[in-house]
């Protein structure tokens, strides 16, 4: 297992985020961890990422005790925060430089990590530009990349896409995939529903600090009743695909549905980054 959480207990005072939570993530999964505000799930990553002491229980990170051994945990694992950590004063290159550092980098192997950080984010034009400058989707790609220069096998994002354009969102899920193709294990935290369906396969639900759900995405939407099933038949309108219909013998309700705005927003404005100059 690449995370292994039981029995986890967080409390903040009389008031308890986290309550007896026990989950496993599957080494080379893409996870989804969902719940509502509030439902522990901040708290929880704080613990994977050893920068919040669980009140009881145990976190391991690639079998690595969390509490017992922070420092070995932290190389295996890098998190994208939910808040944008970087220096607004300093430029593109400072930046990945200086967490670089941070993370233990140095010589050439930082120079090439720092490269490598460039064009994951693809800031290689914006390079010497200062942070504060950078519209929203940049900042989240830079914050990405700062966030894995040490080269992790485990990766957890928390909320991702929050405040980006849809070029930056659909770039983000490329980059989710890539790394994952390259053996990643990834916990991929958010509040829209549909990123979780186009990305994961196994999904954990959490809520008042406890798990209701884990299971593979598609058996636990099958799971849920009642079912609705949708027909998809080519026509040249939704009478005609009505006329089709009743003449097999079928006689159901039909109404055409087009793509999303989502679909249209980027065939007209494209799926490439479009970053301010």
């Amino acid at each position: 297992m690449s995370i292994e959480i039981e029995g986890l207990v967080v409390r903040y005072g009389a008031i308890a985020a986290v309550s007896d939570l026990s989950l496993r993530v599957p080494e080379g999964a893409i996870f989804g961890l969902l719940g509502p505000n509030g439902a522990g799930k901040s708290s929880s990553i704080r613990c994977v990422a050893t920068v919040q002491v669980p009140t009881a229980g145990h976190v391991r990170v690639g079998g690595i005790d969390v509490v017992a051994r922070p420092e070995e945990a932290r190389r295996l694992l890098g998190v994208v925060p939910q808040h944008l950590a970087l220096y607004e004063a300093l430029s593109v290159v400072e930046n990945l430089r200086v967490f670089g550092g941070c993370l233990g980098l140095s010589g050439a192997r930082l120079g090439d990590r720092v490269a490598w950080g460039l064009a994951l984010a693809q800031l290689e034009a914006h390079a010497e530009k200062v942070v504060g400058t950078l519209s929203g989707g940049m900042k989240r790609r830079l914050n990405i990349a700062v966030s894995l220069l040490h080269d992790p096998r485990i990766l957890v994002f928390d909320e991702p896409t929050t405040g980006v354009d849809p070029q930056s969102r659909n770039h983000i899920f490329e980059t989710v995939r890539a790394l994952h193709a390259e053996g990643r294990t990834v916990v991929y935290t958010t509040h829209y529903m549909e990123e979780v369906e186009a990305l994961c396969r196994d999904v954990a639900i959490v809520d008042k600090g406890r798990l209701v759900a884990c299971d593979q995405l598609d058996r636990l939407v099958s799971s849920a009743a009642p079912r609705a099933f949708e027909v998809r038949v080519e026509g040249s309108s939704a009478e005609a695909v009505r006329a089709a219909l009743a003449a097999s013998g079928l006689h159901a309700a039909v109404s055409a549905r087009g793509r999303s705005l989502e679909d249209v927003f980027l065939e007209l404005t494209g799926r490439g980054l479009r970053d301010a100059s």
